[in-house]
């Protein structure tokens, strides 16, 4: 075995898992809940990059449903958003799912 030769593969991967990651990061993807009423974008790396809340869902007596609203659509985000990744680094790992690898999400 070729150490140059599984050094430049190393370099090769870590350089395609870095344009996969920033790529990641650029893409923004929307969990809904409650019909749509609200909904949170994030990006591919796990980031929450907006909230939006219909008016009609905005009523001071119901607040603990507008919490679980948007904890709801924050999760549904956070959901595809790690779908995405694992879909993106399937294309380099060939669909294998390297634990460490696999999920660009930031902690």
């Amino acid at each position: 075995m070729d150490l140059s030769n599984v050094m430049q593969q190393a370099k090769a991967m870590q350089e395609k898992m870095a344009k996969i990651q920033e790529d990641l990061s650029k893409k923004s993807i929307t969990g809904s809940a409650g019909g749509g009423m609200v909904q949170v974008t994030v990006n591919g790396q796990g980031e929450v990059l907006s909230v939006a809340i219909e008016k009609p869902v905005i009523d001071p007596e119901e607040a603990k449903m507008l919490q679980d609203l948007v904890t709801a659509a924050t999760n549904d985000a956070l959901r595809r958003a790690k779908d995405l990744s694992k879909q993106e680094l399937g294309q380099l790992t060939g669909g294998l799912d390297i634990p460490g690898l696999t999920n660009f999400m930031k902690p």
